[in-house]
């Protein structure tokens, strides 16, 4: 079997620091629900409030992120970035074992950490069409979502087996990889141009909003983003609850189920770029929405099922059409951008369809807490999961009319608002 060509030295370096990177991404996001519900004795309401400071920073930060992504050098920024949540993550730790670590602090290392994980996905979204040609940002992309998934496979295995061995202090790994990450931004060139456009911060705002809305293509993966944001993420936030406290899985088989279950993300990374070319990217990316939020009812087999096996199947169908819509969104709204506004661009689109998973999450959370009384805590888990992914689902009525509309441009051509 032939292995891939090389996109050069400046992707792989990227590439390198961006895997590391999503590796600390992974413990983080395992480690920190599990620490709460086990060492802190957390509720369902308080893990959903945590994990809606994962995505707080977006509605509050996102909209002037790329306006001040433009101005600075990109990679600078992202190697502050991680410095950054290096920072925040080694915090926890270290106010844990001083008897200082509470709901609250854990609510806010996860916000500092959230809010330079959105300056680093603006730069880094920047960063990739200057490190590979046009031609082959499906290519780029496509290894890049290979490493996430390959860290989604890793790193719930890596994050039970750190936390089982070593508790608290498994976070200290996870801050490591983000040193590790930063090192690899630091061997690299630096990549596009500091640019400071003519007009307000809040005009770069508007016209980035304005872009996204303007071209029917990007409205409509903008709608239907929105739509799947609003409720996957009651799924995500419930599923560690659903699986402790609701199906009794021990965190090594939880840890071993998400790794086996990222393993059909990988596998959609892969095959991915072939699907796109055979259906074409607006139709694969309406479908695998769909699949993506229908195959998560999967859940309502266990406990008449073992609980990790259909945590794992269930996760293994949901990550591969997630890897499919990720690799298909990003090429089509690059390709509907002039790169002087690619920075507000990505911004105003994170804000609008990143905006409102905080909410989501803490509706997840409170949704359990509220029906547990009445129905048990799996039950409650059960019905607040398939809530969201049914309303999620509805995200394939904006997107299934994105292939007609690239259909229709014979090249792909720059949206274009005046500002």
């Amino acid at each position: 079997m032939r292995l891939p060509a090389s996109l050069g030295g400046e992707f792989n370096r990227f590439w390198t620091g961006q895997s590391v990177s999503l590796v600390g991404d992974r413990i983080t996001v395992f480690v920190v629900p599990t620490l709460m519900i086990f060492a802190l004795d957390a509720t369902p309401l308080e893990v959903g409030v945590v994990a809606m400071a994962q995505y707080l920073g977006i509605p509050l930060l996102g909209p002037i992120t790329g306006v001040l992504v433009d101005r600075w050098d990109k990679r600078r920024t992202m190697i502050t970035c991680d410095l950054v949540r290096l920072a925040a993550v080694l915090a926890m730790p270290v106010l844990y074992w001083l008897d200082l670590l509470s709901t609250p602090v854990v609510f806010v290392c996860v916000a500092l950490i959230s809010s330079a994980t959105i300056f680093f996905n603006v730069g880094y979204l920047v960063a990739v069409p200057t490190t590979v040609d046009s031609d082959r940002l499906v290519g780029a992309y496509s290894r890049l979502e290979g490493s996430r998934t390959t860290a989604e496979v890793a790193g719930p295995s890596i994050a039970a087996g750190l936390y089982h061995l070593l508790g608290v202090a498994a976070l200290i790994v996870d801050a490591a990889s983000y040193l590790v990450s930063a090192a690899c931004f630091r061997a690299m060139r630096p990549w596009g141009t500091r640019t400071v456009q003519q007009g307000t911060v809040w005009s770069r705002l508007s016209l980035g909003f304005r872009l996204n809305w303007a071209d029917p293509v990007l409205r409509r993966v903008v709608v239907a983003a929105v739509t799947l944001n609003s409720g996957g993420p009651v799924f995500v936030t419930v599923l560690p609850v659903l699986a402790y406290q609701g199906l009794g899985v021990s965190v090594g088989a939880f840890g071993t189920a998400m790794s086996l279950a990222a393993c059909g993300a990988v596998l959609g990374a892969l095959v991915a770029p072939r699907i796109g070319e055979r259906l074409g990217l607006g139709r694969t990316m309406a479908w695998s929405l769909l699949l993506h939020c229908l195959v998560g009812l999967g859940v309502l087999a266990a406990p008449t099922l073992p609980s990790a096996l259909v945590i794992g199947v269930t996760f293994g169908c949901y990550g591969f059409f997630m890897s499919c819509i990720n690799v298909c969104s990003a090429p089509i709204r690059q390709s509907r951008m002039n790169a002087e506004n690619q920075g507000v661009m990505h911004a105003a689109f994170r804000t609008a369809t990143w905006g409102v998973i905080p909410l989501a999450a803490l509706a997840g959370g409170s949704a359990v807490t509220l029906l547990t009384d009445a129905l048990g805590v799996l039950d409650a888990a059960r019905t607040a999961m398939v809530a969201g992914t049914l309303f999620a689902a509805l995200s394939f009525l904006a997107a299934v009319r994105i292939q007609p509309l690239l259909d229709r441009a014979k090249e792909p051509r720059l949206a274009e608002v005046t500002s």
